[in-house]
């Protein structure tokens, strides 16, 4: 079972009764009667003070989410040298050391890209993959929640690959947004109850689109299986998560141009479009596979690209290899009212190493502590000055955006 599932509780209020007693005595008497009113004289009890009503304290939450799981064969390899017995692979150390910060969230998105095999496989990298179930094994372990599933890979595999992933993704207990296995599950909105400290949890909904699937058609022209980019369509999903109780709506899209740091057209002119509406409370980007500007449009967030969570390209040494881990602390408004704006939001440079053993560092600590794995602090260094400067390239910084300090 997830985490959050085992550990959410159904919250119970009780109501105490209260019982007013009028006593009287009298010195001479000690039967403990009240003595007989006199004549005229009404007999009356005292009126309870009225208990005032709390106000509530505003709830709040914080949502982690990362870039791209790309499945290349190097990963795959890492994975069975870590694999315990009777294991074929184990993806879990590869993600360890942004475990604290992934499992401290109180809701970790992540965004699976590719379809996944069978167990066992035969395995595929690019350019159609088919990745080993293992790894959402995995980021349940790391302290996943949710993974968005819309991308230019979704049709890579067919229908069977579509099925598959949601299918390995329920059985670990991960919700999930973007892909569907029947037309209504396509029209579904994904909700995530995030527990919190005090009160009613709070309802997330999270939507995932793709700008399209590599020219591979839908799987026998059922265009349901897979969400593209569609502003109307966008707009519509969020209201409806909006009219079914979600409290906050994070939308996930799969866009931009690969290896660019620089968001496009579609990027740019889309987003302040949807981060305007009402229904929309954060935008999340990914495919770039490289880290773009974290944006504050009118009060609310816009990543426009984390970069890669977890893969192995050609080129190690350049910017392909760094990703961004981002925090968003998203704070209910006072009094209770349900409106909950983003009231701190944070950022964390990563890196993948290519030499083995292959690993997703947290590149400040790495440098804090010395700790380098197979990278050179050298390399690091350039991580986190490239990241910082794409990622304030908007004037995120000057918005608030802060880098996340590691526990």
């Amino acid at each position: 079972m997830n985490r959050r599932l085992a550990r959410l509780a159904a919250a119970t209020t009780v109501a105490g009764l209260l019982a007013l007693t009028a006593c009287g005595s009298d010195d001479g008497d000690s039967s403990g009667a009240a003595p007989p009113s006199s004549p005229g004289t009404p007999t009356t009890s005292p009126s309870p003070t009225p208990t005032p009503t709390p106000t509530p304290d505003p709830r709040t939450f914080t949502l982690v989410a990362t870039g791209d799981v790309l499945l290349h064969e190097r990963l795959w390899t890492q994975a069975r040298n870590d694999a315990g017995p009777g294991e074929e692979m184990d993806f879990a150390p590869q993600l360890a050391n942004i475990a604290p910060i992934v499992e401290g969230a109180d809701l970790a998105v992540c965004h699976m890209e590719t379809p996944l095999a069978p167990a066992g496989g035969p395995y595929e990298g690019y350019p159609t993959f088919s990745g080993p179930p293992q790894v959402v094994t995995a980021l349940a372990e790391t302290g996943y929640d949710a993974c968005t599933t819309a991308s230019n890979h979704t049709f890579d595999q067919g229908a069977a690959g579509v099925d598959r992933t949601l299918d390995t993704l329920d059985a670990a207990g991960l919700a999930h947004a973007g892909s569907a296995r029947t037309p209504e599950e396509s029209e579904q909105i994904t909700h995530v109850e995030v527990p919190v400290t005090d009160g009613e949890p709070v309802d997330v909904a999270l939507l995932s689109y793709t700008f399209g699937f590599n020219g591979i058609p839908a799987p026998n022209g059922e265009t349901w299986r897979g969400h593209e980019i569609d502003p109307a369509r966008i707009l519509a999903d969020a209201a409806t998560a909006r009219s079914e109780g979600a409290d906050v709506v994070v939308a996930a899209l799969h866009w931009g141009d690969e290896y660019v740091h620089e968001p496009n057209t579609l990027q740019s002119e889309l987003a302040p479009q949807l981060i305007a509406s009402p229904d929309i409370d954060l935008l999340l980007g990914h495919h770039a596979h490289v880290v773009q500007p974290i944006e504050n449009v009118g009060g609310e967030w816009v990543v426009y690209g984390m970069g890669n969570l977890m893969a192995n390209h050609a080129e190690p040494e350049g910017p392909k290899a760094e990703g961004l881990l981002t925090r968003f602390t998203f704070t209910e408004s006072a009094g209770g009212a349900g409106a909950f704006t983003v009231t701190k939001a944070e950022f964390l440079p990563l890196y993948q190493t290519y030499t083995p053993p292959v690993e997703v560092l947290d590149v400040p600590a790495a440098l804090a502590s010395g700790d380098t794995g197979t990278a050179t602090a050298a390399r690091l260094q350039e991580a986190l000055e490239r990241t910082t400067e794409v990622v304030d390239s908007r004037g995120g910084a000057a918005a608030g955006l802060t880098m996340l300090e590691s526990p």
